[in-house]
């Protein structure tokens, strides 16, 4: 019955990454002891000062629906967050809270992009940019890189990949997938190509900022010439382990974040009035209190980097910030083990959850063919039991 339905779904790209967590947990189900390293999920519970915030709310009876661009307490605490830690002056109305990051990508994406537009995706990028792209009728454009570049892409690169049907680029830093890191320098330079083209518009995604392990994080926007033509996404899924709690947010120029406004009228309304009001929280509270986690992420990362460079074949760079390793594994492409051969990243995938009982994601999914992504937000227990079995499987 597929004929049935819209060529808008059936174009649609499945997420890989919720496949593959899918496809562990059938096997899980199955009785099979799987380890899972794919998802991008921090395994800490959210802070007790966010939850009793959420309690006071649901006491104070916040049960009404809510503004549709959030709450002016919580967009005056974001703009309050923004002066703090990036170095950039909103003012409420140019921030939209949605039900998730994901929600505010798509509202630009939908508001700006017009079909046959063009969408720069420095790869390795998150899996969900090139199916918002596709959602809002544009081409998608690859500008690739390497683990030898850091997985990073040149000003010539960006240069080189504009036409004149180029609408929107996305950065993202500290990258999903790669775990790199951006730096003002570099981040700077490829704003010198983006001068000459005043009609491309930036999302930087910017959900990754205080899982860092010693580049600071840098917002575009923070750049001069660039803050009318960027749009800052944020929210509070990783940094304060609230990936259910479902906040995103922008920062805008007003005509967009109006726009914003518009579409999520149409779509959901406002976001979850409690989960607003711990946010609230979140956001004022100081960086300090959630070091925790990321000290114990950058602990995390050392171990699986460790261990990994351990297993002939597998190339790692050395990650900067978020919670995922990203190897090169192409030197397994076309050899047999046991008993089943390797063509690509995702064979190389299905091997270590079939074999091994680990679940990765392959770096197709991300434009990065010749990679895996390991999300290395699991216990140290698992993440030396996950590398021992996958050690094992590659002989």
């Amino acid at each position: 019955m597929l004929e049935h339905l819209s060529d808008r779904i059936n174009n649609l790209p499945t997420s890989q990454t919720l496949a593959m967590a899918a496809k562990a947990r059938e096997l899980k189900e199955q009785g099979k002891d799987i380890i899972g390293l794919s998802l991008g999920e921090p395994d800490f519970n959210t802070p007790d000062f966010i939850k009793d915030a959420a309690i006071q709310a649901i006491n104070d009876n916040y049960n009404s629906y809510s503004p549709v661009n959030g709450y002016a307490e919580l967009r005056e605490a974001i703009c309050r967050k923004f002066q703090r830690d990036n170095n950039i002056t909103y003012i409420p109305n140019q921030i939209v809270v949605s039900t998730g990051a994901k929600q505010s990508i798509a509202n630009v994406a939908q508001v700006l992009l017009n079909p046959g537009d063009e969408v720069l995706l420095p790869a390795p990028y998150w899996v969900s940019y090139s199916a918002i792209a596709i959602l809002s009728e544009a081409t998608f454009v690859e500008i690739p890189s390497t683990i030898e570049t850091d997985f990073k892409i040149t000003p010539e690169q960006l240069e080189a990949a504009i036409t004149p049907k180029t609408k929107l680029i996305f950065f993202n830093s500290p990258n999903n997938p790669s775990g790199t890191v951006f730096s003002e320098e570099e981040f700077r330079a490829l704003a010198k190509v983006l001068e000459k083209y005043p009609n491309i518009y930036i999302i930087s995604d910017e959900i990754y900022e205080h899982i860092n392990y010693g580049t600071p994080n840098f917002s575009f926007a923070a750049i001069e010439n660039m803050y009318d033509r960027t749009i800052t996404v944020n929210g509070v899924a990783k940094a304060f382990a609230m990936t259910g709690w479902r906040i995103g947010y922008i920062g805008a120029p007003e005509w967009i974040a109006k726009a914003c406004t518009k579409m999520q009228g149409q779509i959901t309304s406002g976001a979850n009035c409690i989960a607003q009001r711990a946010t609230i929280t979140a956001l004022d509270a100081p960086v300090s209190k959630i070091q925790y986690m990321v000290d114990e992420f950058k602990i995390r990362r050392d171990l699986i980097l460790d261990l990994l460079g351990k297993i002939k074949g597998i190339e790692t760079n050395i990650a900067q910030g978020a919670f995922y390793v990203f190897p090169d594994v192409s030197y397994y492409f076309g050899k047999t083990i046991q008993g089943k051969t390797i063509n690509s990243a995702s064979d190389f995938a299905m091997l270590l959850l079939e074999k091994a009982n680990v679940a990765t994601v392959t770096g197709e999914a991300f434009g990065a063919p010749d990679c895996i992504r390991i999300s290395y937000a699991a216990s140290q227990e698992n993440i030396i039991e996950a590398i021992k079995r996958i050690s094992n499987v590659l002989g």
